[in-house]
């Protein structure tokens, strides 16, 4: 498992907290989400919070996602990514800024993957 940097100790605590405070099945469903990201991430990129939701950062957020009481969220931080992959995405609801799955089924790791890269992109673009 590819260790991230946290942008603090207290950062890296406080995502690790928000995981002791889930349940069954939110927790090992968003712990899968969650390695998918870190797996796709630079090794730069840094864990912690952005927006308010456990986030992997570069700068501004990367990715980002949450549990709710009846489902899981991911947030590419850009609704841009969310349109451009609309197709992979057409089995899932949508907002303009996330991406709602089942509380006991994450996102499979190829559309993580892809939602990872087609973020870093637009990160790229900007620079």
């Amino acid at each position: 498992m590819k260790k991230l940097p946290a942008d603090s100790p207290a950062d890296a605590a406080a995502v690790e907290a928000y995981f002791a405070k889930l349940t069954e099945p939110a927790r090992s469903t968003l712990q899968e989400v969650r390695e998918a990201i870190r797996g796709a991430a630079p090794a730069e990129a840094a864990e912690g919070f952005h927006y308010g939701v456990p986030a992997f950062k570069l700068g501004t957020g990367l990715a980002g996602y949450a549990a709710g009481k009846k489902f899981c969220s991911y947030y590419p931080m850009s609704g841009r990514v969310i349109t451009r992959l609309a197709k992979e995405l057409s089995s899932y609801e949508t907002t303009s800024g996330s991406i709602h799955f089942p509380l006991d089924k994450p996102l499979p790791v190829s559309l993580v993957q892809k939602l990872v890269k087609a973020r870093m992109a637009e990160l790229e673009k900007k620079k």
